[in-house]
């Protein structure tokens, strides 16, 4: 259908790549996707969750912090009000989570009998933040992490249509761009990234090993399978690692770096409110070194850059912050022009609001005595 219809008559730059979005300019990221599933609500999620989850987690695997939707809904003749109040009031609850907002849409009303009760569709539009991320980035030796549990979403799904709707099977419908913008920011060399949907994580690795041109090996006693998901599926005679997830993220990445980037995951996964905790105290930090005269580089990033100019004066300054019990990073030439040096500090997750202002206190008290910082 791809191949041979669309593709040939459509085909450009940013549509023949077959991401999970187009890249626009180097700088926007932009996702669509419709969302047909039946029932309406099942354990975990619903139809409207999932629409917002989908189209913000392709946005994310893209290296795009997610920004804007739309929003069209196809609602069926007939379809109580009720259930249509709650897919809207799960749509606002999931944009909130993932920090979206819905900023334009549509309605249509088809039929009874023509629309399986409501369809929808969203499109997104996202920031790059981490650019080049793609399977043609993927070398021999990489490794491949998967987040979780494989198989949840199709078999929760699939025992809900069928009205089986007994044990603790749920969706694991949830937006994924926290959890990727943690590995990204974790330094990991990330080569690409997928939420495994349609198809699942067989089908997925099967298109980045065409892309890629490489031959992919999977230890399948080592890919994490609930039980009763296993034993749905063999109820159902499927295979767990072709069943769709909507909370999963595929990453492939060197393999120097795959330990390390699978213990990150580990610890979000047991830890989920760390990215966000990490983003609240770099604020925190940004506008206390600035309440305290400091000049710094705004950004949205735990690292929060310092001018100090001349590089004579970076190092000084580095070392009686280290000597006063603060570590910062020093920028100098090549890293930073003449004349522009800098000096990094970061948080940390770990890090709390009075461990900052102790800190802070010294960075202001080191520096301020410098009146070219």
């Amino acid at each position: 259908l791809i191949d041979e219809i669309i593709i040939p008559e459509l085909g450009n730059n940013a549509l023949n790549a077959l991401g999970d979005g187009a890249i626009l300019d180097g700088q926007l990221a932009f996702s669509t996707d419709s969302f047909v599933v039946s029932p309406l609500f099942f354990p975990g999620g619903d139809i409207g969750k999932l629409s917002v989850c989908g189209t913000v987690n392709d946005l994310a695997m893209c290296g795009a912090e997610p920004k804007y939707l739309s929003l069209a809904l196809i609602i069926e003749e007939g379809l109580p009000a009720e259930d249509l109040r709650r897919v809207v009031a799960s749509i606002k609850s999931a944009a909130e989570a993932a920090g979206v907002q819905v900023v334009t849409g549509d309605t249509k009303v088809v039929e009874r009998g023509r629309g399986d009760g409501l369809y929808i569709n969203t499109a997104g539009i996202g920031l790059v933040k981490y650019p080049g991320l793609g399977p043609d980035k993927m070398r021999p030796g990489d490794a491949v992490l998967l987040s979780g549990t494989a198989g949840d979403h199709g078999a929760a799904v699939m025992l809900a249509r069928d009205g089986l709707m007994e044990g603790e099977i749920r969706s694991d419908c949830a937006a994924l761009n926290g959890l990727a913008f943690a590995l990204l920011d974790s330094g990991a060399q990330v080569r690409v990234l997928r939420d495994p949907t349609r198809g699942g994580v067989a089908t997925t690795l099967c298109e980045f090993a065409e892309s890629a041109k490489l031959g992919i090996e999977l230890d399948e006693a080592a890919i994490p399978v609930r039980r009763d998901v296993s034993a749905a599926c063999a109820l159902l005679g499927l295979d767990p690692l072709y069943c769709a997830n909507e909370g999963k993220m595929l990453a492939v990445v060197a393999p120097e770096d795959a330990q390390a980037a699978l213990a990150a995951l580990r610890l979000l996964r047991e830890r989920p409110e760390l990215p966000q905790r990490l983003l609240s105290l770099a604020s925190y930090a940004r506008a206390g070194l600035k309440a305290r005269g400091l000049r710094i580089i705004e950004s949205e990033t735990p690292i929060i850059p310092i001018y100090t100019y001349e590089m004579e004066n970076s190092l000084t300054s580095a070392k009686r912050l280290y000597d006063a019990g603060v570590y910062v990073n020093p920028v100098l030439p090549p890293a930073a022009a003449p004349g522009e040096c800098l000096l990094r500090v970061s948080c940390m997750a770990t890090h709390t609001e009075a461990l900052l202002d102790e800190a802070m206190d010294i960075i202001a008290e080191v520096l301020g005595k410098d009146e070219h910082v």
